[in-house]
């Protein structure tokens, strides 16, 4: 079955969310429509819908122009099975002590390393980007430099890979949080595919805002692999809910975008410890003072 996608960009996040509620009774219905800051540094939000039928292309013309939005740009792509097209493309991925991979890889697992099992399908999180594989090699230094939280948080978790890393080596209960239930959905499915669903617990919620994610904290550990914008909108929360002494773990940074980051979180006394870059992403390793 063929699919359309229909892509704009524009600068203000409120109408671009406006544009994106817009989007969702046009006719043809489109099946998805997402509005998300884009990761170039640039400011700007992407607003895109997903069609499987040609959608009316007038109509979005109306709806750019009323949003002071970019033209869409409308294309068809080809019939794909993109699960077994990301199956052929991903291959393990090591860091540190843990070892990341799909079921269909489940035979190469090195003696020693502790296995992370989240599947192709699962493509936001899987630990081949940059950012995820950043937090896991950072964690890893942690923990094998003798630190030992008793409580950690995982904020934005996406697949929750780095709650179920934390919850393998610790073997003590982890939250994780996410502001989209589907990701939560994933996120149990895969800790129960981990073997620690009896640890990780997971809630929808936007940071912190959740009475299971206050109760269980403050926090000796925190990861935040999100994007630059709500990392720094989110840090003084981070530093009321992580322990003096604690680590914080963030990434979805881009190289340019970490002195940014960083001076907000210095502004809440938790200072840079680490600071990691793979690619174009950072990832940084913060202590809270005291």
């Amino acid at each position: 079955m063929p699919t359309w996608t229909a892509l704009t960009t524009l600068p203000q996040k409120p109408t671009a969310e406006a544009l994106g509620e817009a989007l969702e009774v046009l006719d043809p219905t489109p099946t998805g429509v997402g509005v998300f800051e884009m990761e170039d540094g640039s400011g700007l939000f992407e607003v895109g819908a997903y069609f499987i039928e040609a959608p009316d292309e007038v109509a979005l013309a109306i709806l750019a122009a009323a949003y002071g939005a970019k033209d869409f740009a409308v294309s068809e792509l080809p019939e794909t099975d993109w699960v077994a097209h990301v199956r052929r493309e991903l291959h393990p991925v090591e860091a540190g002590r843990f070892f990341l991979h799909g079921s269909h890889d489940a035979d190469k697992v090195p003696e020693g390393a502790i296995p992370l099992l989240i599947e192709a399908a699962m493509a936001f999180g899987t630990g081949h980007h940059g950012t995820t594989k950043g937090c896991l090699e950072a964690v890893d230094r942690l923990f094998t430099a003798g630190f030992q939280p008793h409580s950690v948080a995982d904020i934005g978790c996406g697949t929750a890979v780095l709650a179920i890393a934390a919850a393998k080596v610790l073997q003590l209960p982890v939250i994780a949080s996410d502001i989209d239930p589907q990701a939560i959905d994933v996120a149990l499915v895969n800790a129960a595919a981990n073997g620690v669903e009896a640890l990780v617990s997971c809630v929808v919620a936007t940071g912190f805002d959740h009475p299971v994610l206050v109760e269980m904290g403050p926090y000796d550990l925190v990861f935040a692999n999100i994007l630059k914008g709500p990392l720094v909108e989110l840090a003084p929360d981070m530093a009321t809910h992580t322990k003096a002494g604690g680590y914080v773990i963030l990434s979805g940074i881009l190289n340019p975008q970490a002195d940014e980051v960083i001076a907000a979180y210095r502004d809440q006394n938790l200072g840079l410890h680490a600071r990691d870059e793979i690619g174009e992403w950072t990832t940084l390793t913060l202590r809270k003072a005291g």
